[in-house]
Order: structure tokens, then C-alpha cells, then sequence
């Protein structure tokens, strides 16, 4: 038996495969006969020869084996010998999970085997309501409460970084000892995960730059970024600089009345600068703007990546 799980979501792929195991130790307790193969952590020093004695040695208690394949496409050797074979290990009662938490070209001549032949599951990363939906499940795992507008701030600040989100959930609720999380709570204990390039993308906006600007946004896509989540930064921090702007205007420092309007120090800092170069009016028309490309891409008008480009190209 075959079970391949792969995945740019690395945190529910580990899950799963901690799943995987808990499940065999309830059967097995022993759990004498579970074995990695890391072809990632000993590149040189493990071959397919390994992997075949270890199926064949005998168990003295006659239990399954459980044997843990990872990065198996890093070697060429293994796979080429693994697909050779793989009509026979699919049948064996042992259980082989062939974990891959890299990027795996779907033309690969094994990937396609073992999506068409084996027990297959993909972790996609998870966008827009589906990462809420997880944070939702994860206190109530814990049997803890968060304000609706919390959660979204949490995950305003922390994006869809499940690893990141788990940590964040933990700290949360350990502060807060069984009482509800509000925003301020997570305001004071989250640092907004808001990269570097963000607020560099919407300097070359402000300064009429918008060449460049395009060239960062397709660098982030290039590098696996999801479209929606740069769409959701680029918002967040519009409403940050709406906030900003409307403080000062209110002759209100930002950096004292900041925590008021449920800004973070680190995002006043960042942004404050910013928010000068634009006026009022004109980060009104520019959020409005960006509500509309949201709207269009949710109600598929428009392709994510199509409409960053165009939101760019209209500000």
C-alpha cells in the first residue's frame, strides 16, 4: 500500500503524516517497525537497495511496516528503481508514505505514476475564508473564544502562514486564560507579518512609479506568492494609511492615538512616511478601488493575477 502526500502547505502535510503514525502506533504499540528514509537529511548515503532490504526483512512480531519516504524525488537513482517497481509495492501490505514537502514538476514520470496509481492528497496553501475557517477549528480545539473582528485582525497580521498562525492561536490563549480574545489582544501580542517589499510596492505607487512597482508585484508572484494575499496586504495597508492620514488630519499623532484606531507601532512606523505623499481623497478613491478588484476577482469577472496588474496600472 501506497500513500504519496505532497504540498506547498507544509504544516497540514505534516499533520497528516503525524496522523499517519499516531494511527499505526494504536495498532501497532510496539512501533517497532516504523522507519524513515530522509533522502533530503543523507543525500549520497541512502539507495534503493536500503529501502528494498528493509521491506524484506521479516518482522518478528508479524506486524505491517510503516516506511516513511521523503524527499524522494531529490534522487534520480531512487526513483528511476522505485518506478520500476512500483506495481509490486503497491500491493504489499505494508504501508509506504512517500512524504514531499518540495515542489514536484507535475511532468515528473513518478508523480504522475503515483497520482494515478496510489492513495494521493495534495496541501494546497489555504486562501481568503478557508484560512479563517482553520483558525476558527483550531480554538475550538482548544475550547476558546475570539471576537470575529479579532480574527480578522489576526489574520490580517499573519497572512496564511499555518505555522506561524498556530503559534500565534497558542500565545493567544494562553494570555488570555479562558477568557475571549479581542483585537486589542491581538494587536499587543502579533506582529504584523507584512514584508519589506509591501511597503516599497506602494512607495513606487506613491511616487507615480508604476513600472517598478509591477516589477515587485511579479516578483512575489514568481516566487509562489498567492495573488490574494498581495491583494489582501496591499489593503491592509491602504486602510492603515486611510487611519493614519484621517488622524492627522484630526491633528492626532498617530504615534499616540495609533492603539485607538487598532493600529500596531510597528505598522504606524512603517506607514507614517507613506501616508504623506498621498491626500485624503486620494487614498479614499484608491481603497474604493481596491474593494472592486476584491469583489470582482471573489465573483470571478476577473483572474487574480490579471487584476493586481490592473489595480496598479488604474491608481
Amino acid at each position: 500500500m501506497i500513500i504519496f502526500l505532497y504540498g506547498e502547505d507544509t504544516y497540514r502535510l505534516n499533520q497528516k503524516l503525524q496522523e499517519i503514525l499516531e494511527k499505526y502506533k494504536q495498532t501497532h504499540k510496539r512501533g517497532l517497525n516504523i522507519k524513515i528514509f530522509d533522502f533530503g537529511a543523507a543525500t549520497g548515503e541512502l539507495s534503493f537497495q536500503d529501502f528494498k532490504e528493509e521491506l524484506q526483512q521479516t518482522s518478528m512480531f508479524k506486524e505491517k511496516k510503516l516506511i516513511i519516504l521523503k524527499k524522494i524525488f531529490s534522487n534520480q537513482h531512487f526513483k528511476t528503481n522505485f518506478l520500476k517497481d512500483i506495481k509490486d509495492l503497491i500491493v504489499l501490505e505494508d504501508i509506504i508514505v512517500i512524504f514531499e514537502d518540495e515542489k514536484v514538476s507535475s511532468s515528473d514520470s513518478l508523480f504522475k505514476a503515483l497520482k494515478k496509481k496510489t492513495q494521493y492528497q495534495e496541501f494546497k496553501k489555504l486562501e481568503g475564508e478557508l484560512v479563517k475557517n482553520w483558525a476558527r477549528k483550531e480554538f475550538k480545539k482548544y475550547q476558546a473564544k475570539i471576537q470575529p473582528q479579532a480574527l480578522s485582525k489576526l489574520i490580517d497580521f499573519v497572512g496564511n502562514d499555518l505555522w506561524q498562525l498556530s503559534n500565534e492561536i497558542k500565545k493567544l490563549i494562553s494570555y488570555k486564560k479562558g477568557k475571549e480574545i479581542l483585537t486589542r489582544d491581538v494587536e499587543l501580542l502579533v506582529r504584523p507579518k507584512i514584508n519589506s517589499d509591501i511597503f516599497e510596492t506602494i512607495d513606487h505607487i506613491a511616487s507615480k512609479k508604476k513600472k517598478k512597482a509591477l516589477e515587485l508585484l511579479h516578483k512575489h508572484l514568481e516566487k509562489g506568492d498567492s495573488p490574494l494575499y498581495l491583494l489582501s496586504m496591499i489593503s491592509y495597508q491602504f486602510r492603515n494609511l486611510l487611519a493614519i492620514k484621517d488622524l492627522v488630519e484630526r491633528n492626532q499623532s498617530p504615534y499616540f492615538f495609533g492603539k485607538k484606531a487598532g493600529l500596531h507601532p510597528y505598522v504606524i512606523k512603517k506607514s507614517y512616511p507613506l501616508a504623506q505623499k498621498f491626500t485624503s481623497e486620494e487614498l479614499k478613491k484608491i481603497y474604493q478601488k481596491i474593494l472592486e478588484v476584491d469583489f470582482n476577482i471573489k465573483t470571478g469577472r476577473i483572474t487574480p493575477e490579471t487584476a493586481l496588474d490592473l489595480l496598479i496600472a488604474e491608481i
